[in-house]
């Protein structure tokens, strides 16, 4: 496999947008691999020629093992294409949704000591009958600050999927252009 496809996801979505990349990238002619990354915190970069990785954040914040990861494999992803794309629900607002006005997707890339070749941002997906009644409650109390929906029945995925092609086009192509 010579491009690894890691995600970490709370409820499934960014796992879909995963492997919607992946597949792009194997129509593209690529081999990828596409696996969990907090189940794989110490998988080895170093044994593919490239690295994608996309992650959700979860009330603010990125998971935990992302963090570790980027820290603990920055030198190596720095010497190879590497590519990150964030998800969250504050990129359904107009102005939020590039990776440089997207708050929790910009401190990421300014605080990480990896830097990825290709960046994106996509908007998630508000499912609230999937959530537990906690995380419910939170995601209510957060989105009618945000003048987006609240009622417990409502599945809305805001996802640009033509954006998702284009990004797994652009990662495609800096393969190329490093060959």
């Amino acid at each position: 496999m010579d491009i690894l496809v890691l995600h970490s996801s709370r409820f499934g979505h960014t796992t879909r947008i995963a492997q919607r990349i992946t597949d792009r990238l194997e129509e593209a002619g690529h081999a990828p691999e596409l696996q969990e990354l907090g189940r794989n915190t110490r998988v080895d970069p170093a044994r593919h020629r490239a690295v994608l990785v996309g992650a959700s954040v979860r009330y603010g914040y990125f998971s935990r093992s992302l963090w570790r990861f980027a820290e603990r494999n920055a030198e190596v992803l720095g010497g190879m294409p590497s590519a990150f794309f964030g998800v969250n629900l504050v990129a359904t607002k107009p102005g939020k949704d590039q990776v440089d006005t997207n708050a929790y997707t910009r401190k990421f890339l300014e605080r990480t000591p990896w830097q990825p070749t290709v960046r994106e941002v996509f908007a998630g997906e508000l499912d609230y009958p999937r959530y537990n009644p906690v995380d419910r409650r939170l995601i209510q109390l957060i989105m009618s600050r945000t003048g987006k929906p609240t009622d417990p029945t409502v599945h809305e995925v805001y996802t640009d999927w033509d954006r998702v092609d284009r990004f797994a086009g652009e990662f495609a192509s800096a393969l190329v252009d490093r060959d």
